[in-house]
């Protein structure tokens, strides 16, 4: 036994540990939720990323411009870009938020943000902390939101993941112990697991929807997921009028496949991993992660993003052109309802799946054989600036 390994490995632990009970000090401390309607002007920061990021934002910033126009030209809203956040500069700096870009962030109250590239073992990048990770810990934007609607199918799942714990949190800080043993970290705390659960909640009772599903492994995983499944029902006693019920993690990845289950569920909530893993594969009923949007959502600050990575091959292949634009463009709805215009973010969402669900007039394919981002986005504006918008949107999604 090399006792000399345990001690270090027992240092590093002790390490983290201090760090996660520093956080809950800041997190019980938190002020409470942000009111957009008394913000001016309400700052809106858009945030490229790298690899195709930047040509996907070019067209999600001129349909945020479009839906905001009046905001904008009245100074209630101010749309501005925020530099820096490319693997080159992140690299240089070997820090997953340069601190100038961090200090840049803060200044605004919500950001709408790109596909930023997340360095793993082998590439040619320092080993720096994935930057959505990094981003949602510094801002303590503690809900992902996705939601995924596929109208003629009976599907309209929303997912609260929880965002800033579990493997996600802790995963650049593992520990070879020696040659033969390498431990990452799992991170699950009770005011974590206490307020994506409670969000989740308030979320069912807001908009009418009448289950609550919690989705994690906690038969296997007892300790973390335990803790999590026990804050669920706990929370849940609060929402007397709303159905609840508990999926392991691996059968639920088969219900949302099965056709006879699916329609059943409404709201979930869950973990870091487990959200990103079941989010994407929800996604692929709405057509893919290049169509889903997503919201990362704190008490003082928010960020919406795309879900889908940098795609670099796209750009090294001379293929940028083509990317797929849709799920930034769906996060722009996302912000646009957040910050106090939903029948607009529900205008763009419409065309968003008239475009890509029903008419499918033109099809993104990633390659010269569909559409480029921009040809399409212009699609998708025809259509939001449609006055049979929504009369068409109904009469699709009745067949």
């Amino acid at each position: 036994m090399d006792k000399a390994a345990i001690d270090r490995a027992t240092a590093h632990f002790a390490k983290l540990l201090e760090v996660q009970m520093n956080r809950m000090v800041k997190v019980k401390a938190m002020p409470d939720w942000i009111d957009y309607g008394k913000l001016k002007p309400i700052r809106i920061g858009i945030l490229a990323g790298d690899g195709i990021g930047p040509f996907i934002a070019t067209e999600s910033k001129r349909v945020l411009h479009f839906l905001l126009k009046e905001e904008v030209a009245a100074g209630k809203v101010v749309i501005n870009d925020i530099e820096g956040l490319t693997i080159e500069n992140r690299a240089a700096h070997n820090k997953a938020i340069p601190d100038d870009v961090l200090a840049e962030i803060k200044k605004y109250h919500v950001t709408l943000k790109g596909p930023t590239t997340t360095p793993r073992k082998g590439d040619p990048w320092p080993n720096i902390e994935s930057c959505n990770v990094a981003v949602r810990k510094e801002l303590d934007l503690f809900a992902n939101v996705r939601p995924v609607r596929v109208p003629k199918q009976g599907i309209d799942w929303i997912f609260f993941r929880e965002n800033t714990e579990d493997l996600y949190a802790l995963g650049p800080y593992g520990i070879e112990v020696d040659a033969d043993i390498a431990i990452d970290f799992r991170l699950i705390t009770a005011p974590g697991a206490d307020r994506i659960c409670r969000l989740a909640f308030e979320h069912a009772k807001k908009h009418g929807r009448k289950r609550v599903t919690c989705v994690t492994k906690a038969n296997v995983i007892k300790t973390t997921d335990g803790r999590f499944l026990e804050n669920f029902y706990r929370i849940a006693k609060e929402y007397p009028g709303i159905e609840v019920d508990d999926w392991y993690i691996d059968i639920m990845t088969a219900k949302l496949v099965d056709e006879k289950r699916r329609r059943e569920f409404q709201v979930l909530v869950l973990p870091n991993l487990y959200g990103d893993i079941l989010t994407d594969e929800a996604a692929e009923f709405q057509g893919g992660v290049g169509t889903a949007g997503s919201a990362n959502i704190g008490k003082q600050y928010a960020m919406f993003e795309a879900i889908h990575g940098s795609a670099p091959r796209m750009v090294t292949e001379g293929r940028a052109q083509y990317a797929d634009p849709c799920s930034m463009i769906r996060a722009a709805a996302m912000l646009s309802a957040h910050i106090g215009y939903p029948e607009r973010g529900k205008a763009l969402e419409m065309a968003l799946d008239i475009t890509g669900q029903y008419e499918k007039r033109m099809v993104i394919t990633g390659r010269a054989s569909g559409a480029t981002g921009t040809a399409f986005t212009d699609y998708v504006m025809e259509w939001l600036q449609s006055p049979k918008l929504a009369s068409t949107w109904e009469g699709y999604v009745k067949g």
